[in-house]
């Protein structure tokens, strides 16, 4: 079996680029830096993990993450092996995003909200008064590819 379960920030904004051919398939990749449960004195308490999403994850992704956003995603481990121009092996890994959710915490949706409108950008979902849960816009639903 190959399952992961990361919730962290993304470390750039989504790349999301489109596939040749008449059925065109969006394929979205992005950094995502996920804490150490239990970081020992001397080690990074921060992994970074290369993650890629493809069809309606990329284009929810796209349209609702951004750099510093917060998500909660499950996918698989896949190697990403090849060999460079000169010859030599190189090895590495990512993550093929199977599933994406919201995970901002309530302040920062709100400071998120409040510094999209004062730079003109579009409002980002905000979070109810007495609970730490976001409320999801009206219309929003009838794009998300969980429905």
């Amino acid at each position: 079996m190959n399952k992961v379960i990361f919730m962290g920030n993304l470390t750039r904004d989504p790349e999301v680029r489109y596939s040749q051919g008449e059925n065109s398939l969006a394929i979205a990749r992005f950094g995502i830096a996920v804490n150490r449960r239990f970081p020992r004195q001397g080690e990074p308490d921060v992994d970074f993990f290369n993650c890629t999403a493809f069809g309606r994850q990329a284009e929810f992704v796209e349209k609702y993450f951004k750099q510093g956003s917060r998500m909660l995603l499950t996918g698989r481990i896949q190697n990403d092996n090849y060999t460079n121009r000169n010859g030599e092996r190189v090895y590495g890994v990512q993550v093929i995003v199977e599933e994406v959710e919201f995970a901002e915490r309530k302040s920062t949706a709100d400071a998120n909200a409040s510094a999209a409108q004062n730079y003109g950008g579009a409002p980002q979902p905000t979070a109810a008064a007495n609970d730490d849960f976001m409320n999801i816009p009206d219309g929003l639903e009838d794009g998300l590819p969980f429905n």
